[in-house]
C-alpha cells in the first residue's frame, strides 16, 4: 500500500497547531474542556498539597459540620485496631492521597466524576483516641452520621475493615442496604479475644443490628483457609462468589448476579484491597493469593453501573508492605472507579 500523502497533509492541517486541549472530537472536548484552562495547561499531577483522587480540600467542623453544597464526600479513616493479622492499614488513606494521575477521565463509564459533582476531601475521621477500638468505632459512626444525614453521599478509605460495620450504621440507620462486597474473606465471623468489632465480622454485625439487608448481599471473590469461619453468610442468605468461580462463570454473569442481587434499592459498595491476588497488591493486612487481577476487578466495577450506590469504601491498605507504592496505586484507581459509579447513582442529587 502506498504512503497516503494526502491523509498526512490534512492531519498536519488539523493537528499541527493548537495545545493538548485543542480537541476536536465531541465528547473528549467535553471533558478537555474542563480540565485545561484557556492557555491550554492542565494542573501537573506531582504539584500541589495531595488530597484523595486530587479533589479538592473541604475541611468540615467536627462539632458544627457545614456540608455546603457538596454531593460527594471523600473521608478518610486511618484506623486498624480491628486486625487480626498484620497491622499498617491506619496508613492507607495518606498512602492514596500520595498517588498521583488516577482520573479525572473514566474511560470505560465515560465520565469525569470531579468535574460533573461537587467532591471534596473532607479529611480524616477525629478519633478521641488512637487505643481504644469501639470508642473509634463511635466516632467513626458519628462522622458518618453528620454527612448521610447532610444528603452527601461518603466514600471511605480505611483502615481496616472493620470501619465498615459503623458506617453501615450510618447510611442503613433508616433503612437496611444492600451490599456488593469485593474481598477474599466474607467478614462474618463471630467475636473472639474478647470482642466482636475485628475486620473479620463487621457484616455480621451490621445484619444483627439491623442496617444490612442479607439477602440483597452478594460477596466476590471469596477464597482462602478462613471459609470455616463464614457460615453466617450462607445462614443469614448472602450469595458468596469464590474466586475460583470468576473464571467459570465470567464477568458478565457475575455482574448480572450482583444487579439481580441488589435490585434498584440503596446499596453499599466495600471494595479490600485483598481482594486482589498479592501479585497485584501485596500491600494489605491479610493477603491471599489466587485472587482477582486489576483487570477483573475493573471489569467487575464496570459492570455495576447505575446501580443505587448510597456510599462505598476502599480498605485495608498497608503501604508499608509494598516499596513500589502498587497497592495504594490499584487502590486509588477502585476509588475512582466506585466515585464514577456513583456519579450515576439515582441517590445522587446533584447540586450544581
Amino acid at each position: 500500500m502506498a504512503f497516503d500523502h494526502e491523509k498526512l497533509q490534512q492531519l498536519r492541517q488539523k493537528f499541527s497547531e493548537g495545545h493538548g486541549g485543542n480537541i476536536h472530537d465531541p465528547e473528549f472536548r467535553a471533558v478537555a474542556d474542563k480540565i485545561f484552562s484557556a492557555s491550554g495547561t492542565r494542573a501537573a499531577p506531582f504539584s500541589g498539597v495531595p488530597t484523595l483522587l486530587d479533589a479538592p480540600y473541604r475541611p468540615i467542623d467536627s462539632e458544627n459540620p457545614d456540608f455546603g453544597d457538596l454531593d460527594v464526600a471523600l473521608i478518610g479513616v486511618p484506623m486498624d485496631l480491628g486486625v487480626t493479622n498484620r497491622p499498617g492499614s491506619r496508613f492507607g488513606p495518606r498512602a492514596l492521597r500520595a498517588i498521583e494521575r488516577v482520573g479525572p477521565y473514566n474511560h470505560v463509564l465515560k465520565c469525569a466524576p470531579l468535574f460533573e459533582a461537587k467532591v471534596a476531601d473532607i479529611g480524616d475521621v477525629p478519633f478521641r483516641s488512637r487505643y481504644r477500638l469501639e470508642l473509634s468505632h463511635e466516632d467513626i459512626e458519628r462522622r458518618f452520621r453528620q454527612i448521610v444525614s447532610a444528603g452527601v453521599l461518603p466514600l471511605a478509605v480505611g483502615g481496616d475493615h472493620s470501619i465498615t460495620h459503623p458506617i453501615l450504621k450510618a447510611v442503613g440507620e433508616k433503612r437496611p442496604v444492600g451490599l456488593i462486597h469485593i474481598d477474599a474473606h466474607c467478614d462474618t465471623g463471630g467475636a473472639y479475644d474478647l470482642t466482636k468489632f475485628h475486620h473479620g465480622g463487621p457484616f455480621r454485625n451490621a445484619v444483627l443490628d439491623g442496617v444490612l439487608d442479607p439477602s440483597r448481599t452478594i460477596q466476590i471473590g471469596i477464597r482462602g483457609a478462613a471459609e470455616y469461619l463464614w457460615e453466617f453468610s450462607y445462614e443469614a442468605g448472602m450469595t458468596v462468589i469464590h474466586a475460583e468461580d470468576i473464571s467459570r462463570m465470567g464477568i458478565d454473569a457475575i455482574t448480572d448476579k450482583a444487579r439481580e442481587i441488589v435490585g434498584g434499592g440503596p446499596t453499599y459498595l466495600s471494595f479490600d484491597v485483598d481482594s486482589l491476588d498479592p501479585a497485584f497488591a501485596p500491600g494489605t493486612g491479610t493477603p491471599e493469593i489466587g485472587g482477582l487481577t486489576s483487570r477483573e476487578a475493573l471489569a467487575i466495577l464496570h459492570g455495576l453501573k447505575g446501580i443505587d450506590f448510597v456510599g462505598g469504601d476502599v480498605v485495608e491498605v498497608a503501604p508499608q508492605y509494598d516499596a513500589t507504592t502498587n497497592t495504594a496505586h490499584v487502590a486509588a484507581q477502585m476509588l475512582f472507579e466506585i466515585l464514577s459509579l456513583i456519579r450515576f447513582s439515582p441517590s445522587l442529587k446533584l447540586k450544581l
